[in-house]
Parts: C-alpha cells; sequence; structure tokens
C-alpha cells in the first residue's frame, strides 16, 4: 500500500530515541523526510546520520518545555525542505513517581514538557500548515495512562489524559481548516522507558511477565510495530482519520 508519503515533511520530537525515532524511521523509510529533535547533540547527530542525513533528515537540538522551539523547527523545516505536512509530539515520559513524593518543581518541570510544550508546538504547527493552504497533520504520542491510571506514574497519569482531551479538543477546531488531530496510545512497547520502568520495580523480569500475562498477544510491542502505525495515522492514506486515539498496546484496552 503506498502511504502517499513521499516528499512529504514532518517534525518528529523525541526523534532521537524511542517511539519518536521509530516512528521518524518508518516516515523517511516510506519517501517523508523528517526535523527530528532531541536534547543532546550528539543524540541528534546520530538520528540525523541514520535517518539518511540531509537529504531526508534535519536534526535540531531542542527542548519540548523551551518555548523558542516551535519556532526553530518550524524553521529548521521551511530552511531545508520548503514545505511543511504535520508534525508528531513525542516527549519522553515524566520521572516515575507517587503524589506524596513528587515536589512542586517536579511538577512545573513536567507541566511544562509534557503538557504546555506540546501545546506550544501544536499551535504553531497549525499556524504554520493555515499559511500552507493544503491541510496537514498534527500527532501526539500519549500512554496508556489516559485510560487508567498507571500505579507509580502520578506525573503521567495527571498530565496525560489532560493532553488525550486537548487533543480531542484540538480536532474539532482545526477539522474545518482541513488540519487532522491524531492520537496514539502505546502501551508495553520495547523501548529504554518500559525497561526502565520494569527495572524500578526492583525485580524487573517478574514486572514484565506480569504485564505480558495480560496482554492477549503475550509479548511487548516492537518499536516498529509502533513506528508504522505513527506513520499510517500522519500519511494522506489516513485521510479521513481525525480525533482518533489510536491504541498501540497488543489489546491490552479491552473496551469499545
Amino acid at each position: 500500500m503506498d502511504l502517499g508519503l513521499k516528499d512529504r515533511v514532518y517534525i518528529v520530537t523525541g526523534g532521537t530515541r524511542g517511539l519518536g525515532r521509530a516512528a521518524a524511521r518508518e516516515l523517511v523509510g516510506d519517501g517523508a523526510r523528517v526535523v527530528v529533535s532531541g536534547r543532546g547533540e550528539k543524540s541528534v547527530a546520530a538520528a540525523e546520520a541514520e535517518l539518511g542525513g540531509r537529504g531526508q533528515a534535519v536534526g535540531v537540538v531542542a527542548d519540548n518545555a523551551d518555548p523558542a522551539a516551535p519556532d526553530r523547527l518550524i524553521g529548521a523545516a521551511r530552511d531545508a525542505f520548503k514545505r511543511l505536512d504535520g508534525v508528531l509530539i513525542s516527549v519522553g515520559g515524566p520521572p516515575p513517581g507517587t503524589s506524596d513524593t513528587i515536589d512542586d518543581d517536579l511538577w512545573r518541570a513536567a507541566f511544562e514538557s509534557v503538557f504546555l510544550g506540546a501545546v506550544r508546538l501544536s499551535r504553531a504547527v497549525a499556524a504554520e500548515l493555515d499559511g500552507g493552504g493544503g491541510g496537514g497533520v498534527i500527532g501526539f504520542v500519549l500512554s496508556s495512562s489516559v485510560y487508567e491510571p498507571i500505579p507509580g506514574l502520578a506525573l503521567s497519569n495527571a498530565f496525560r489524559p489532560g493532553l488525550a482531551g486537548y487533543a480531542k479538543n484540538l480536532a474539532n477546531e482545526l477539522g474545518p481548516r482541513g488540519i487532522r488531530v491524531v492520537g496514539l496510545v502505546p502501551a508495553h512497547i520495547e523501548t529504554d522507558r518500559v525497561r526502565e520502568l520494569d527495572a524500578h520495580t526492583g525485580h524487573a523480569d517478574a514486572a514484565r511477565a506480569r504485564a505480558t500475562a495480560g496482554v492477549p498477544l503475550r509479548r511487548y510491542g516492537t518499536p516498529e510495530e509502533f513506528g508504522r502505525s505513527a506513520a499510517f495515522l500522519l500519511s494522506p492514506a489516513a485521510s479521513y482519520l481525525t480525533g482518533v486515539m489510536l491504541s498501540v498496546d497488543g489489546g491490552v484496552r479491552r473496551s469499545f
């Protein structure tokens, strides 16, 4: 199936590792070009090289929490590729912790990176897509905490559902302007983040066994499987999908 991604241009934040990098890899593999961001110069340079270098990918050192990041990322897409067709907003999960162990500084930092940074970037990208006149897509990488709190992840449990609500609202607002808004809701994908959370329990193997026992497919998903789902949702092949929250979880979410 041709997804129609050839020569389209997407910003992928958090594109130097994990789910963001997997999505960027699949986008480029189907002919798109990407601007990927991360917080470290070495990881950004490595991602840019892996994705094909300047003809296919441009790396930008940027933090989602930085108010200047949206203009830098959009400017990089405009300068390198002369267009922008969409964005996938991915940010590393906030640190684990329970409500009685997280101080005000951690709450503020998580709000800036997970929630407000995503709002700022989506707002700036929507304005850029409006200016291009051809519509486009804004995607959010969320978490299964959108539907059910995850023990020990109070920050994620607080901010991810709010971001999902914002995304649904944005889909209604931007739909008449031809801009789609979609969300991806991963669970148990084999990334460094998931391995770290398993290890945080003190018994990584046991935590993994418990988790996979609750997955109908009885295994963790691969980053490539997530990346292919993201590439489809961002592509013209999904042109009539907006306001969708796609669970990429091997069947963990059993409700309608």
